[in-house]
């Protein structure tokens, strides 16, 4: 483990002469920490919470990032409970030691396998040391597999709450799992604006080999089948500007196979292979324009890092991004696996600069209006208020 949870049975025993308002003490259970949408939203939620209101952990399972640094810098206890097999009972009953000994009042679980063991732990908890359990809707395709589906369902039906970034993904599943009424909230991500010196993007391009005057496109993800990279690299092949160029942050598994792809269309010099990145922010200021070809999405933070960094995306027809992106008003949209049709709204962008630094502006303007962190840690921060008062008791 990163760190030990402290018994908050003992150290928090009401009576304590002189004792401060107790905080709400609030678990979020996490498969990974790897660098994700799902985990930088973690992050940056866990960050805002009021600490004079709220007491939060976070644990996870396996592979770490500069996400943990950056929680642990902040004094919020990290907790590595790690899982070595498919089916592992040690790792059942640590985690089933950790959130026994927090004494939580809520614990809000994130990704599949980190809702099902929280799930599975949750029921094996007596009453006096259940939270009170919130599970999460972050994609559309968690149960397009009949076991994932059965596995969501359980776990949904067990929450009191079932927090969705998307209304794509709220009305997915009320479409499918047949779950109660009112069991689903809506809270969109939020994401910060960036503050960056002026010539942060100039000298990003320096850094990075890439001439001033250059187009420059950027995806920001995991290299991931879900992410449909491949179809990004087939459009950029059919451009007609042979000077833009293309910068790929993130990894993953598949990014061999894509170096591989790059090289037989010929795409050697015109893609960058930056690996983990922690600057998503100044290589968007570096960028022109930003990219998401995703196969099925929920609420992408990397299109609303972009929006509030003025750049206009060009993102695939799917989930949440029709919900951020207006086509021909705050960025395009193209249909899902067309890399023709990408590879249009990407030379059209390219042609028409000044169509896309307007695309840009009315992009941050929306994002700037609806989806701030402050309004999103303020939604969590009233659901995790709403369910520290109901502890224990059954959902409406």
């Amino acid at each position: 483990m990163d760190k030990r949870i402290p018994n908050r049975l003992q150290a928090h025993a009401p009576g304590d002469s002189g004792e401060q308002p107790r905080r709400i003490r609030v678990l979020i259970v996490t498969d990974e920490m790897e660098v994700g949408g799902t985990q930088r939203q973690i992050v940056q939620m866990v960050l805002g919470l009021d600490r004079s209101r709220f007491e939060p952990t976070v644990v996870y399972f396996r592979n770490r990032s500069f996400f943990v640094d950056q929680l642990e810098q902040a004094g919020v206890p990290v907790v590595l409970v790690a899982k070595h097999a498919r089916i592992d009972p040690g790792f059942i009953l640590r985690l089933r030691q950790t959130v026994a000994a927090g004494a939580f009042d809520v614990m809000h679980c994130f990704a599949l396998t980190g809702e099902l063991w929280g799930a599975v732990v949750h029921a094996l908890l007596p009453a006096r040391h259940k939270p009170v359990l919130l599970s999460s809707i972050r994609n559309t395709h968690d149960w397009e597999r009949p076991l994932h589906r059965h596995i969501k369902q359980w776990v949904m039906r067990r929450s009191w709450q079932v927090v969705a970034n998307s209304e794509a993904g709220a009305q997915s599943a009320r479409r499918r799992m047949q779950l109660p009424p009112g069991i689903i909230r809506v809270i969109y991500n939020g994401v910060t604006v960036p503050k960056l010196a002026p010539e942060s993007g100039a000298t990003l391009r320096i850094q990075l080999g890439i001439e001033p005057s250059a187009p420059l496109i950027l995806f920001v993800g995991r290299l991931v089948e879900q992410k449909d990279v491949a179809t990004l690299m087939r459009a950029m092949a059919r451009l007609r500007s042979r000077h833009a160029r293309l910068i790929l942050a993130g990894d993953g598994p598949l990014r061999p196979a894509l170096e591989q792809q790059a090289a037989l269309l010929g795409l050697g010099e015109h893609v960058h292979f930056l690996g983990q990145r922690d600057d998503a922010a100044a290589l968007m200021s570096a960028a022109n324009l930003v990219v998401l070809p995703s196969l099925v999405e929920g609420l992408s933070n990397v299109i609303l890092e972009g929006m509030m960094c003025a750049r206009p995306v060009i993102a695939s027809r799917t989930g949440g991004n029709v919900e951020l992106v207006e086509h021909e008003r705050t960025g395009l949209l193209f249909q899902v696996g067309d890399a023709a049709a990408l590879a249009d709204c990407l030379q059209r962008l390219i042609d028409n600069p000044e169509q896309a630094v307007d695309l840009g502006r009315a992009a941050r303007d929306k994002a700037l209006r609806r989806f701030s962190l402050p309004a999103m840690v303020a939604a969590f921060a009233t659901l995790y208020e709403e369910a520290a008062a109901l502890r224990c008791a059954p959902r409406p």
